[in-house]
């Protein structure tokens, strides 16, 4: 992947060749994202069903990494400009078949692009203004659902928190009263010890007087 050096300022680009993929479905992909903010293309692409889409998020990824580290630009200030996916060379392929025939089979490649910009400074203020005010846009449902997506994957890959404190306090409780009990044993043998000292200096007594 890399960028251009032939760009405007308020761009960046990024792209990948010989994509082991169709270009007939990176282009469908690539029709969702078109001309919209970075924030909504990501969320688009984390909950598309697509094979394809997981590849056009790495490249898009690396865009936004290209103008943050190369143009010091602030991702949620650029929008999709350009998206495109050319055809690469085909391995031809074959499978045998029954009675002696012979399947064909194409393995198709393509080369992937994709060109960042910048906002419009009137177009970027208006854009802060509405969600200052409001919070609510095209693409609010659609962030709603990729939190909701997110959390339900982080929850089924690690253990939340508060179930691990709370195994902890019963494991530190458990040894607490473990210990209790052994301080309580402990304190009754002594109890039960503490006459029979006592009783023996009272026998002497008694001998001394007879």
């Amino acid at each position: 992947m890399g960028n251009g050096s032939t760009l405007a300022p308020g761009a960046a680009r990024a792209s990948v060749r010989y994509l082991h993929v169709s270009p007939y479905k990176v282009r469908q992909v690539l029709e969702l994202i078109r001309d919209l903010p970075v924030s909504d293309a990501v969320r688009i692409l984390e909950l598309s069903e697509k094979d394809a889409a997981g590849h056009v998020l790495k490249v898009l990824e690396s865009a936004m990494a290209n103008a943050e580290h190369n143009n010091a630009l602030e991702p949620d200030e650029l929008f999709v400009l350009r998206a495109w996916a050319d055809e690469g060379p085909t391995r031809k392929w074959g499978q045998a078949r029954a009675r002696g025939r012979y399947f064909r089979v194409r393995k198709r490649t393509s080369h992937l692009t994709i060109v960042l910009e910048r906002f419009e400074m009137d177009e970027l203020e208006e854009r802060r203004r509405r969600e200052e005010v409001s919070g609510r846009g095209s693409g609010s449902t659609q962030r709603q659902r990729a939190e909701r997506v997110r959390r339900s994957r982080a929850a089924q890959a690690e253990p939340e928190e508060e179930e691990i404190e709370d195994e902890v306090d019963e494991v530190l409780g458990e040894a607490a009263e473990a210990e209790a009990e052994t301080e309580a044993a402990a304190e009754t043998e002594a109890a039960a010890e503490e006459p029979e000292e006592e009783a023996e200096p009272e026998a002497d007594a008694e001998g001394e007087e007879e």
